[in-house]
């Protein structure tokens, strides 16, 4: 296991560049290092050269020999020219917090969607840092063929950039093949007429696990439900696919639920653009769910950072409810208009916890991993999707047969009475479907 040595700047401007760090570490071990020490300085401003002074970057010499450490990460990302200057001090691996997970999310890319997004990410943020990237930038002797055609003193890095950049504009075209597909796969579930939902969230706040949740109590008794569900960790970045869902609970009007990648502090801007394309489900949502580490003293900070991500993303308009998930590792007095939990359809739920749920007009406090407060989410979240649809009385004659099939499976039938003139069913539908059968429509 490779030991690494952490770097960070408190530049006093409000930032809790300790907390950055801690989360650094949290990062080098998701991937698979160790944490050998770690190195602050307090500075007015980044150096120019080198990011931390010059007398800390001999401090730093000194520490790698004395720790023995293998690769030094700085805690913010590193200019081209800086990456060079430390490369050639230190004489060490030099990686910066973009570089970092950059490389946590090419070891967790499972569709090939997700790896060509982040190898198109990666290679955009290492073309400009190819120096100091190679231990060896030696230059190419001269010969013939299309990779030599400009002599002997062409330099290695020069070719490494063609080769770059030809594979980036590869990349970038089936982007957009792998976008026009999902664009597709959008249309065919908007069409289906079922609301949309969509987890977001700092990484390994308990989306995923929220999700197989839902699945777990309300799913599809004609699926396999292991097979639907999405792998949970306690780790930084566990998931990168975004995954949709059915979610059917009874008496309630069914939805598809989306699991989006996780956000974090300092998210490199090349993935964000990178991803796009998966983050269009974001901004499709009808109302975003974002899920909370409500037992992370960092909380606030995390919604804030998740905020900005969605407003980067031009989805910071749709309607949101807060999921303070992971309450239950709070102490009741912790929770804000704890209430009388009044259950139903939880499992195992401790009498510890028995004031959780919370519940506000846009929060709810709850536990995912002990399934308590799911069904008072599934009311929330039909309550604020409650503008879209219309309870009403329709009479449909038997020979619309398709009608009664249809608002079977599409709205809430809360009572269905098989009459001489026809099916009499009181429901609660879409706006659109009550316009579309408006004619049977009882006044």
């Amino acid at each position: 296991m490779e030991r690494a040595l952490l770097v960070g700047i408190d530049l006093n401007d409000g930032e809790d560049y300790v907390t950055s760090l801690e989360e650094l570490g949290a990062l080098a071990e998701a991937c698979d290092m160790e944490v050998a020490a770690t190195i602050e300085q307090s500075l007015a401003e980044v150096h120019k050269a080198f990011y931390i002074g010059t007398g800390k970057v001999e401090e730093v010499k000194e520490l790698v020999a004395e720790t023995d450490a293998d690769v030094i990460i700085f805690d913010n990302s590193l200019s081209p020219m800086q990456m060079r200057n430390l490369q050639e001090r230190l004489d060490k691996p030099i990686l910066d917090r973009s570089t970092l997970i950059l490389d946590i999310f090419a070891s967790r890319a499972r569709s090939r969607e997700a790896k060509l997004q982040v190898e198109a990410a990666r290679l955009q943020y290492m073309l400009p840092r190819l120096v100091g990237l190679h231990a060896a930038l030696s230059r190419q002797g001269g010969g013939s063929g299309a990779m030599s055609n400009k002599g002997a003193g062409e330099k290695k890095l020069e070719l490494d950039r063609r080769v770059l950049e030809r594979r980036l504009t590869e990349l970038r075209r089936e982007l957009k093949d792998v976008g026009r597909e999902r664009e597709t796969q959008r249309k065919r579930r908007a069409q289906s007429g079922m609301p949309r939902v969509a987890l977001v969230g700092y990484t390994n706040a308990g989306k995923s696990t929220l999700l197989n949740a839902m699945l777990d109590l309300y799913g599809s008794d004609e699926v396999d439900l292991e097979e639907k569900k999405v792998m949970e960790k306690d780790m930084l970045f566990a998931t990168l696919d975004t995954t949709v869902r059915k979610v059917a609970p009874e008496n309630h009007h069914a939805f598809l639920l989306s699991d989006t990648v996780g956000f974090i502090h300092k998210l490199p801007h090349h993935l964000v653009e990178a991803f796009h394309s998966t983050l269009e489900e974001v901004r499709e949502a009808d109302v975003l769910l974002q899920v909370v580490d409500y037992s992370d003293g960092h909380y606030k900070e995390q919604i804030a950072v998740t905020n900005r991500t969605l407003q980067e993303l031009g989805a910071d308009g749709i309607p949101m409810i807060y999921v303070y998930n992971k309450a239950d590792k709070v102490t009741e007095d912790a929770i804000p208009m704890a209430r009388s939990h009044t259950g139903g359809g939880h499992r195992g739920a401790d009498p510890e916890y028995s004031r959780l749920p919370a519940v506000t007009e846009d929060s709810i406090y709850l536990s995912a991993r002990e399934r308590i407060g799911m069904e008072e989410l599934v009311g929330l979240i039909e309550k604020k999707l409650s503008g879209g649809y219309q309870e009403c009385t329709m009479l449909i004659p038997y020979t619309d047969g398709r009608a009664v099939s249809y608002l079977n499976e599409h709205a809430v039938v809360y009572q269905a009475d098989y009459l001489e003139e026809g099916v009499k069913l009181t429901l609660q539908c879409r706006k659109e479907d009550y316009r579309y059968y408006e004619k049977y429509v009882v006044k």
